[in-house]
């Protein structure tokens, strides 16, 4: 009962949409969770190509079938098509990635597919919401948007609209991308110049990244940004090279949890700035640095993460 309530009384939630594999199989899994009925039978997600859709549903659904994601995989025929026209739903839970799909099949098509299943008491999970609903005229009952945060509502017959979330994670989804651009050449340098090891903890802040350290590092911060911003005027292609490296000027390989969430040419980084003090957490006993990346950065450092309604 009291879990019903918090769905009843949620008017949104947001998390800091992290940029690596485990960061976002690990906070889809607090999603389910915190927010997933085991009632919900249409659940959308909102976010540009790349953003990381694919990578949350694993985290929420473990175990389900995607019909395609970035790795290749594309089954065919797509499940809950082949079950429409059968009349025989044989899953529990399907996935459309309508972007995708729309290539292949007509909307209607989708459309009476997602309806038939819903009547049928079957789960069905849409990547590009906002591409569908215009035809199915139907909210979902769970729609995540993700950009360079994640934001989790419960739309009622009075919003929001899948449109109102991709409005506000499609503009912003290019401040994470730059975060982790900058946040790769960060430690690059800090490894190959300054002689660190490579920092294990990640951490997030609004339009900019964390590395902790427990033990204080010994740098000369302002070096480190300017050996960044070398990189960043030298008009550097990064580019996707495998699930673990991303390919820096298409000579140098390094290391990377999450190779596809990258700008695509260092230029793209705008403003980027280190903060020039370590901060000091009490309570983890570690020492931060922090890189902020877009918008000119006039701001209180104890004050980052402030809330813009």
């Amino acid at each position: 009962m009291a879990v019903s309530l918090i769905h009843e009384l949620l008017l949104y939630a947001v998390y800091f949409a992290p940029r690596g594999k485990k960061r976002l199989l690990n906070l889809g899994h607090q999603l389910a969770q915190r927010h997933l009925s085991g009632m919900d039978k249409l659940i959308g997600l909102v976010g540009d190509a790349g953003a990381g859709k694919s990578q949350l549903i694993r985290g929420i659904f473990p175990g389900l079938e995607l019909t395609n994601d970035d790795e290749g995989l594309n089954i065919r025929p797509l499940p809950i098509l082949r079950d429409t026209e059968r009349s025989f739903f044989s899953s529990h839970t399907y996935h459309i990635d309508v972007r995708f799909e729309s290539a292949f099949t007509q909307m209607y098509e989708l459309v009476e597919a997602v309806k038939r299943a819903i009547e049928q008491d079957k789960r069905v999970i849409i990547e590009h919401f906002d591409l569908i609903y215009p035809y199915l005229d139907i909210n979902a009952e769970i729609l995540i948007g993700i950009g360079e945060e994640v934001i989790v509502t419960r739309p009622d017959i009075f919003g929001p609209l899948p449109k109102d979330l991709a409005d506000i994670v499609f503009k912003s989804l290019k401040y994470r991308k730059m975060a982790h651009t900058a946040e790769d050449l960060t430690c690059k340098v800090l490894e190959e110049k300054m002689g660190m090891e490579h920092s294990q903890i990640h951490g997030d802040v609004r339009h900019g990244f964390v590395l902790e350290f427990f033990d204080k590092p010994d740098i000369d911060i302002e070096a480190v940004e300017k050996s960044v911003e070398e990189y960043i005027k030298q008009r550097i292609d990064i580019s996707y090279l495998d699930d673990n490296h991303i390919s820096i000027g298409g000579d140098m390989t390094y290391h990377c949890t999450g190779p596809r969430l990258h700008v695509r040419n260092t230029e793209e980084i705008l403003n980027f700035s280190l903060i020039k003090e370590l901060k000091y957490n009490p309570i983890s006993k570690a020492y931060t640095l922090v890189g902020l990346v877009g918008p000119e950065h006039g701001h209180d450092s104890k004050d980052l993460n402030k809330f813009n309604i």
